[in-house]
């Protein structure tokens, strides 16, 4: 029996509001690098790659500033270079720094009627999230602080999913045991794998038909068909 749901936050409950790819061109432009949208946007998931491993290795919040701030330097400089352009580190940090201050969540439509729901029924909820920053104020910001019994996130762990360590952090704060929790996020290697790899039942969350090749879980495309998994 199904007692607890863990949500990720990041294209799961929330999202970037505008694209993360708009912001970055708009401050490259500022800056008078001519990037375009689209090549930033294919450039994204180079860049987010290169920092997850990074971070899964030494979580980059917990590292001394300067080297933090290079760490900056490149993730920025792998995205402009992806979408053709070469940087200097300093303008590249420059660039993400700028960037970081214009990034706003927005909840999904479906998000609040599908924890009320799940509210409803008893069901404890909780978040499990990358994320290298203080998420409470977002959490408020967007609304969700009424839904949530807990959070867990890389800061406060010190792992990244799909590290197993995550996931076993969240089920302590649950008080719940692994059959007895369903998680839910938008990625397949970092939220699915990791997620079964301690045992939880994982829902993947495919808005857009990204994983139509993905068999071997549950894949929704709106958060209210959590329902008929729990």
């Amino acid at each position: 029996m199904i007692k607890t749901v863990c949500f990720d936050l990041h294209n799961t409950l929330a999202y970037y509001d505008p694209p993360r790819a708009e912001i970055h061109t708009r401050v490259c432009h500022e800056f008078g690098i001519p990037v375009n949208s689209e090549a930033i946007r294919q450039s994204l998931p180079v860049a987010d790659a290169f920092w997850m491993k990074e971070d899964s290795g030494s979580p980059v919040d917990k590292r001394p500033d300067k080297e933090r701030f290079a760490l900056y330097a490149k993730y920025e400089a792998k995205l402009i270079k992806g979408a053709g352009f070469e940087v200097d580190p300093e303008i590249a940090s420059q660039v993400l720094v700028k960037a970081r201050q214009s990034f706003k969540f927005r909840l999904y439509d479906d998000a609040l009627p599908t924890l009320k729901l799940l509210k409803g029924r008893g069901l404890k909820l909780g978040l499990i999230s990358n994320v290298s920053e203080d998420i409470l104020s977002i959490i408020k910001e967007l609304g969700l602080e009424p839904y949530l019994d807990f959070q867990v996130i890389s800061l406060e762990v010190g792992v990244d999913k799909p590290h197993p360590d995550i996931f076993r952090a969240a089920l302590r704060k649950a008080g719940s045991t692994a059959e007895e929790t369903t998680y839910v996020g938008d990625q397949y290697d970092s939220d699915v794998v990791g997620a079964r790899g301690v045992g939880i039942k994982a829902v993947l969350l495919d808005r857009s038909d990204s994983f139509v090749r993905i068999s071997s879980c549950p894949r929704i495309h709106s958060l209210t068909e959590i329902v008929n998994y729990i």
